[in-house]
C-alpha cells in the first residue's frame, strides 16, 4: 500500500501564532477527511515545530502538494515549508484501509 506523507515545518512561535487561523485550517483538513484522501494528521511536541499529515487514495502527489499550497496555516506563514514523500507500508497496512 503506497501512501503519501506530507511533512510541515512551522514557524518560530506558531503556538501563538497560529490562533486566528487554526479553525481555517482544520476546516480544510475535514474537507480532505471528508473526501477520503487525509487519513491522520497532528502537530509535533517538544518542540512544536512541525507536523506530519498522511494522506491515501491519491495517485498523483500534485493533489499533496495543492493541500499545502492552500492551507491557511501555509498561507499565512506559519508553514513555512514542506516535504511531500510517497511511503510503502509493509506492516500494519490494515491500520489504513
Amino acid at each position: 500500500m503506497s501512501l503519501f506523507v506530507l511533512n510541515y515545518q512551522y514557524c518560530e512561535g506558531y503556538l501563538e501564532k497560529r490562533t486566528p487561523y487554526r479553525q481555517d485550517h482544520f476546516a480544510h483538513a475535514t474537507k480532505s477527511i471528508d473526501a477520503e484522501q487525509l487519513i491522520v494528521a497532528g502537530a509535533y511536541a517538544n518542540p512544536a515545530d512541525g507536523a506530519t499529515l498522511i494522506f491515501k487514495n491519491i495517485d498523483d502527489p500534485a493533489v499533496v502538494e495543492a493541500f499545502a499550497q492552500n492551507d491557511p496555516y501555509t498561507t499565512n506563514g506559519i508553514v513555512t515549508g514542506w516535504t511531500i514523500r510517497e511511503w510503502t507500508v509493509v506492516v500494519g497496512a490494515e491500520l489504513f484501509e
